[in-house]
């Protein structure tokens, strides 16, 4: 399997970088685009690396926010006949929260509406094709990073932390092990392995590759999650976006070789 990372925060060698993140995977004679990036950039630079997003079977969406899926509708303007799917518990309705003050971070409203005949809402582990599988998180207790991070979902009038429900992970099998994408790993990277590992038994975890959400943590935070990461036996993460360079330098520390940055352009191959 190939996968080229279309968009994120690192520009390199002329491809442009932004806020976000989008990749395209090619696995077997399936083609998958992963999130949009925040804005039409994923199909931009798409066209400068050579790859046609028009030809995509599937589309995923990772989760409900703003900077993984503000390209929908650039999305489903290239390309006319692939369904895209997300997790059943998605809406617009993805906030973040400082004191009194709340900042709107999710889908674009009234999106999933309007585009709703090329949506495919899914629930539990679900076979996109073969070798190909969308798992939700399963890890109790998701809310307290939820809160942690400020995050929160609307429910009537109200803000409730965010359980991070609506994310989800993109697993391939290949012949040396699993590939995981999960391009936030909001509910902890080391969390989502786990999960994957314990619905895939027999199978070694080969490769997580996303965002980890640490631009925002303490070194402490960072050295203890790499930790646990090295625990699960893992061969390599490749991570970027809301990473940070600073938390990467850390990754790096600690998981030597086996630590990637992720960067617009770079592709990898299983």
């Amino acid at each position: 399997m190939k996968a080229t990372v279309l968009v994120d925060n690192i520009e390199h060698n002329g491809i442009k970088g932004e806020w976000g993140l989008s990749i395209f995977i090619e696995y077997g004679e399936k083609k998958i685009l992963l999130d949009t990036g925040a804005s039409g950039l994923f199909a931009e630079n798409a066209k400068k690396l050579g790859i046609s997003v028009e030809e995509a079977d599937y589309g995923v969406l990772s989760h409900a926010h703003y900077d993984h899926s503000d390209g929908m509708r650039r999305f489903f303007a290239i390309n006319q006949q692939a369904k895209f799917y997300l997790q059943d518990s998605c809406g617009e309705d993805c906030y973040a929260k400082k004191w009194i003050f709340r900042r709107y971070i999710g889908i674009e409203k009234g999106i999933l509406g309007e585009f709703g005949g090329r949506i495919v809402r899914v629930s539990g582990d679900y076979q996109l094709s073969p070798g190909v599988r969308l798992i939700p998180h399963k890890s109790p207790r998701l809310s307290e990073i939820g809160a942690r991070e400020r995050m929160y979902r609307k429910e009537g009038l109200r803000l409730r932390p965010d359980d991070f429900s609506h994310e989800q992970s993109l697993v391939f099998d290949t012949p040396e092990g699993l590939v995981i994408f999960n391009s936030c790993s909001h509910g902890g990277a080391d969390n989502i392995i786990r999960e994957v590992a314990a619905c895939c038994p027999g199978k070694r975890a080969l490769a997580l590759i996303g965002g980890f959400h640490l631009f925002n943590k303490s070194e402490e935070f960072v050295r203890k999650l790499a930790k646990e990461i090295q625990k699960t036996g893992i061969q390599a993460v490749y991570t970027g976006h809301c990473t940070g360079e600073r938390a990467f330098g850390i990754l790096k520390e600690e998981l030597k070789d086996r630590a990637v940055q992720l960067k617009a352009g770079l592709v990898m191959e299983f």
